[in-house]
């Protein structure tokens, strides 16, 4: 099997499509998940990789952030197809090293696709590209840092801007946002402004908290599970798992969701007999096909449904003496739910009364109610409404604080939750400020920083002098392709803390590092106590340890929390008030820190080292109470709104490919809706093409409209497909270019990525270039 990188780059012309599947996982995960493995990093390398991976004393998968058990006993393969890939990507013997990058300029580079960078393997060496150059070359980590620290120096700190992504362990967050706050900003945009922003702002002003409330054990015994607007067959496959507990448990899934994927309709589970050669297991009992952006009408819909259900049979479907007791605005929500527009209802959701009528019934008779959901209701205008009315459903029938029931945001990225309980985020509490300044002595800055999008229209209007990411592609996860490649372009210096290559690194400032750290699975021993544990937390507040067990591709790689401490030194000073040589060496001195400093974190480094780590505190899951500023949970009135794309247009989401993790592309395939070699495609409903006058396979050129403004993104294939009418949709990052930086989430900032409406323009056969 071929282990050397792909030198052909994706070629649309060799696009197949196929029906989709039926089914997710199953043997084919299986096969898929070890070739994927063995390809990259040959077969000995993968085996050690997969069998600790999310194991006790292991390594937390890179990939999403599901939790593992802290009750039950481990599977031995405790990991799913995707985040085998995701691990060969780290895994790789594939390399590259400084005679890669004299042998491809930037000009090459950047003809390349996410998928052939990625690809190409493991970055080796610390790499420099200069004024007027036109390669990368290599430079040694004791210029890189002297070169950071003289251009943040020779600027202000409001002029430098620091990314992450969840991929950062805890202690390399903490240690991140110090340094920055050192400085004298809050300039910490991270992944979670693009992504679950919207869940946060909503569940802090209405519970208390910007996290969920259930456990993995309460998935399983939940009476009814909704799974709204996401796609757990690839984003997050072990979520499967719990879905299948909970059925077998005599629990009923609803999924809402505009196309039908494959995992929410049956799972194979790979690590049981009929899994692998039977049938598998039905997940959805009832799938509410739902039109982009119809959530918030559905969600409010239910809500007149289950007053009208109490009102017949008082004391049977709402929890009358919760509500009493700690919640506020039930009158003005009974005043707003009183009567119902259903024709409004049809036309927003694309559901039919009956259907809404009967999955009401399941929730007035359900006494366990769980939601979960994931970008699909984050990414639109109305977002953080719609999520209110989530929590509104919840509150009525006290699904709080009990056995099976609660809010469940399934957020994405490994330790992203992590990230913001360490304090990255350009919104600051004063706690948190007052602490730091408490235990280091410095003077944190109180001034709120700029987020993702307001980073894009910084670059844009040139405010922005120094751009350093901790992870992540900026460039490629942003909305506005064109003008955030063009305007990162300007900058003086860009530093890119990675560990493959990617777009972020070809549209680089005038002047760029790119500075190669350790991964997840590697081995992180190159310090004075010897080998060295960090820690991360999942998206049901779990905290456990993660340690590496692979040796690193290369003797020229450092750690991320070493990297952020000689970066700091480099532009602070060694007599700065922080002993950042100290924390580098030690990762429990950092964790000490944490635990005077992070509530739920006290006597950290002891209770990281239990075998299933900690789980932080809850006020609404553990005590059935609210941390709102009236103490109690808020019920939220919101205006009826969905999308209503002009004439001529329909409404696009973007969404992964099976092969693909955020903007990481492992494959070009996206195996279950029956996508093969081709990324440029839009599925659309059959009935849709016809009207629009167009055919099934015909390409076509996409344009957005917005506040009067269109974007393009040229040569796109159209694929017949059962989607939702009136709603397309095209994979992220090739549909960014369409997505307008204004379009966004009121209160949340979070781009409209599932909210743009498109046209197409037909385009000869003979234009489709590579």
């Amino acid at each position: 099997m071929r282990r050397s990188a792909p030198r052909k780059d994706i070629d649309e012309n060799d696009l197949t499509v196929s029906s989709p599947k039926k089914s997710a996982a199953g043997l084919e995960a299986v096969v898929v998940a070890l070739e994927r493995g063995v390809a990259q990093a040959g077969v000995s390398r993968t085996v050690k990789a997969l069998l600790t991976l999310n194991q006790v004393d292991g390594t937390d998968c890179p990939g999403c952030a599901w939790p593992e058990t802290i009750t039950g006993k481990r599977k031995t393969a405790e990991f799913c197809e995707n985040g085998a890939k995701a691990v060969a990507e780290e895994n790789t013997k594939r390399t590259v090293t400084p005679e890669f990058w004299a042998t491809h300029s930037i000009a090459e580079l950047a003809d390349k696709t996410e998928y052939w960078l990625g690809n190409q393997g493991r970055i080796t060496e610390p790499v420099v590209i200069r004024p007027g150059e036109t390669h990368y070359s290599a430079i040694s980590w004791t210029e890189a840092f002297e070169l950071v620290g003289e251009r943040i120096r020779a600027t202000s700190p409001d002029r430098c801007v620091f990314y992450t992504s969840g991929r950062t362990a805890n202690e390399t967050a903490f240690l991140y946002q110090l340094f920055v706050r050192s400085l004298g900003t809050n300039n910490l945009p991270d992944c979670s402004n693009m992504c679950h922003e919207s869940s946060g702002a909503a569940l802090n002003s209405t519970i208390g908290t910007g996290k969920g409330t259930v456990s993995l054990e309460d998935i399983e015994a939940a009476e009814l599970i909704f799974v709204v607007g996401q796609n757990p067959g690839t984003n997050h496959p072990r979520m499967l798992s719990a879905l299948k507990e909970c059925k077998d448990n005599g629990g009923t899934i609803v999924a809402v969701n505009p196309l039908p994927e494959a995992g929410l309709m049956r799972f194979k589970d790979p690590q049981t007999v009929g899994g692998l050669i039977g049938d598998g297991t039905a997940l959805a009992d009832h799938f509410m096909q739902i039109k982009v952006g119809g959530d918030l009408a559905l969600f409010q819909a239910l809500g007149h449904l289950l007053l009208e259900a109490e009102a017949a049979n008082p004391g049977t479907v709402l929890d009358e003496a919760f509500i009493a007791e700690v919640t506020d605005g039930i009158d003005a929500y009974r005043a707003a739910r009183a009567t119902l527009d259903w024709d409004e209802t049809a036309k927003a959701t694309g559901l039919t009364r009956e259907q809404i009528t009967e999955v009401a019934g399941l929730l007035a008779g359900s006494k366990a109610t769980i939601f979960c959901w994931a970008l699909g209701i984050t990414q639109q205008p109305h977002s953080v409404d719609t999520i209110r009315e989530i929590i509104n459903l919840l509150l009525l029938q006290g699904n709080f604080g009990k056995p099976g029931a609660g809010a469940c945001p399934v957020r994405g990225h490994s330790n992203v939750q992590g990230d913001r309980t360490m304090g990255v985020w350009e919104q600051p509490f004063g706690w948190m400020l007052d602490g730091l300044e408490s235990e280091f002595g410095i003077n944190a800055p109180t001034e709120h920083g700029y987020d993702s999008v307001e980073t894009v229209n910084a670059f844009a209007a040139g405010d922005i002098d120094v751009f350093v990411s901790m992870g992540g592609n900026f460039a490629l996860a942003s909305p506005d392709t064109e003008i955030i490649e063009e305007s990162m372009k300007r900058a003086g210096l860009t530093v890119h803390v990675s560990t493959k290559p990617n777009r972020s690194h070809v549209v680089h400032g005038q002047t760029s590092l790119i500075l190669p750290t350790l991964g997840r699975t590697d081995i992180d021993d190159k310090h004075p106590g010897g080998r060295q544990i960090l820690s991360v937390e999942d998206s049901m507040s779990v905290v456990r340890s993660t340690q590496g067990r692979l040796k690193p591709v290369s003797d020229h790689l450092l750690a991320e929390p070493v990297i952020i401490a000689r970066m700091a030194v480099a532009t602070l000073g060694e007599d700065h008030a922080v002993d950042w040589k100290a924390m580098a060496d030690d990762y429990d001195v950092i964790r000490d820190h944490i635990s005077r400093l992070i509530p739920g974190f006290e006597d950290f480094n002891r209770r990281v080292r239990d075998r299933n780590g900690f789980v932080l505190p809850s006020a609404p899951r553990d005590r059935r109470a609210f941390v709102t500023d009236i103490g109690r949970g808020k019920f939220t009135v919101s205006p009826l709104e969905y999308l209503t794309p002009p004439p001529g247009h329909f409404t696009l989401q973007t969404m992964r490919s099976h092969d693909q993790y955020n903007t990481t592309s492992y494959g070009v395939d996206d195996r279950y809706r029956g996508i093969k070699n081709g990324r440029r495609v839009i599925l659309i409903h059959p009935d849709d093409i016809a009207e629009a006058g167009l055919v099934d396979r015909q390409l076509v050129d996409v344009i957005s409209t917005f506040a009067g403004a269109e974007r393009r993104a040229d040569r796109f294939r159209l694929v017949a497909y059962p989607s939702a009418r009136g709603c397309v949709a095209a994979y992220f990052p090739e549909a960014n270019a369409l997505m307008h930086r204004e379009l966004l989430a009121r209160e949340s900032n979070t781009p409209g990525y599932k909210a743009m409406a498109v046209r197409f323009e037909a385009r000869d056969e003979d234009d489709l270039e590579n």
